[in-house]
């Protein structure tokens, strides 16, 4: 029986392990902290999950929580002006239902079920040093920590890294008693304000410990008015912040959370890093080698909200790789080759996160625009978010979008 070591405790490193426990493997989970320090601790992301992502934990039979999490319907854009009006406001329809699992009830729930289910679970932190044992004791060893000093073995992929320093300061408050969308009162959706100049914020509604709960996230442009949230450490005075932004810059939004709470005392984070492509493969001192998954290989913003479907599909990529590798050694060009498989869904939405993080053109914001009077324009975009993939189609180049346009126009006329 092979032995695999994944170091790291989030959705790509316990997806992946429990995936290669129900084929047979030996498999080892290393975590800094415990199932019960996760559940106790502070939100770790912000985490919707759209449909395709959604049915990789459901071909493993993790999807646990899928009975109690919100469901989400729709997606939605707003965009503030200069006055705090809303020029511009609309939903789209998802084919398939989203969903938001605060990390602290998935992860410690899967981290048990990993151990009740035979897995190894050792809680220690790693450096690179403990690294070079391990490769030898493992048949193959995956970096599934996208924190602290074993990224540093990763190198920084310039050709596939446009930006060096943070392209927005992050700000995430969850919340109990805010009140529904009048818009659409019947179905939950996302909410997307755009506020041009100034950052976005971003609303959804979530399972937390505390039950379901809807997620408050400010990502602002560094340097701007939204980046006031650096050296707060009282969660009230985050949460006081917040809303006084929100009353500032989406008064629709903040109307609607007057009576708001925060969910817990650890449900508040902040910080903000640079969008970022590494290299695959780490070497270690004594020459072996390890694979980076998921965000420690490929970290996008989350300003598309991407990060967990994107472990998700790192996680499926990589367990049909190993998978199918059978016997034969997890080598130097057996791990560039699993990369480039899950790049090839990675890639898309890399730079699809990237242009959002620039300024608009004038042909992207003329679809933005469209999305209010023509309703498959709306539902489009929505459902990017489940397939970047789709954007390629019909959003980046002027020809492509006004084409559609076109030919959206002549059919719903």
């Amino acid at each position: 029986m092979r032995k695999i070591l994944i170091v790291g405790a989030g959705q790509a490193g316990l997806q992946l392990a429990l995936g290669l426990q129900s084929q047979g493997y030996d498999v080892t989970v290393m975590s800094n902290r415990t199932a019960d320090e996760i559940r106790g601790g502070r939100v770790m992301s912000t985490q919707c999950m759209f449909t395709s992502a959604l049915q990789h934990e459901r071909d493993l039979g993790l999807n646990f929580w899928e009975d109690q999490a919100p469901r989400i319907e729709g997606l939605g854009v707003s965009v503030s002006a200069p006055d705090a009006s809303r020029p511009i406001d609309w939903v789209g329809r998802l084919k398939g239902y989203a969903q938001s699992v605060d990390q602290r009830v998935k992860m410690a729930g899967w981290l048990e079920t990993f151990a009740e289910r035979g897995g190894k679970v050792v809680i220690h932190g790693v450096a690179v040093s403990d690294l070079d044992y391990f490769a030898r004791a493992y048949d193959l060893v995956l970096v599934a920590a996208g924190k602290g000093e074993l990224v540093s073995m990763f190198g920084r992929d310039a050709s596939r890294s446009p930006y060096d320093a943070p392209q927005r300061a992050l700000a995430v408050a969850y919340v109990h008693g805010l009140g529904p969308r009048p818009e659409h009162p019947d179905f939950l959706a996302v909410r997307c304000n755009l506020v041009p100049g100034v950052g976005e914020l971003f609303v959804m509604p979530t399972l937390t410990t505390s039950g379901p709960a809807d997620i408050l996230f400010w990502e602002g442009i560094p340097g701007g008015p939204l980046d006031v949230f650096q050296g707060v450490k009282d969660p009230e005075e985050h949460l006081r912040l917040t809303l006084e932004l929100m009353r500032r810059f989406t008064p629709w939004e903040y109307d609607r959370a007057t009576g708001v709470e925060l969910t817990d005392a650890g449900g508040t984070l902040s910080g903000r890093y640079a969008p970022t492509v590494r290299r695959p493969v780490g070497e270690l001192p004594s020459g072996g080698l390890v694979l980076g998954v998921a965000d420690v290989v490929v970290a996008n913003d989350p300003i598309t909200g991407q990060g967990s479907n994107n472990a998700a599909r790192c996680a499926a990529s990589y367990l049909a790789d190993i998978v199918a590798n059978g016997e034969r050694p997890f080598d130097r060009e057996w791990m560039r080759t699993t990369f480039d498989h899950y790049w090839s869904v990675a890639a898309p939405v890399t730079k699809w996160t990237n242009a959002m993080l620039s300024p608009p053109p004038e042909h992207v914001l003329g679809l933005i625009g469209a999305g209010g009077a023509l309703q498959p324009v709306a539902d489009r975009f929505a459902n990017g978010f489940d397939d970047p993939a789709d954007f390629e189609q019909w959003f980046f180049e002027p020809e492509k979008a006004t084409a559609y346009l076109a030919e959206v126009s002549q059919t719903v006329s």
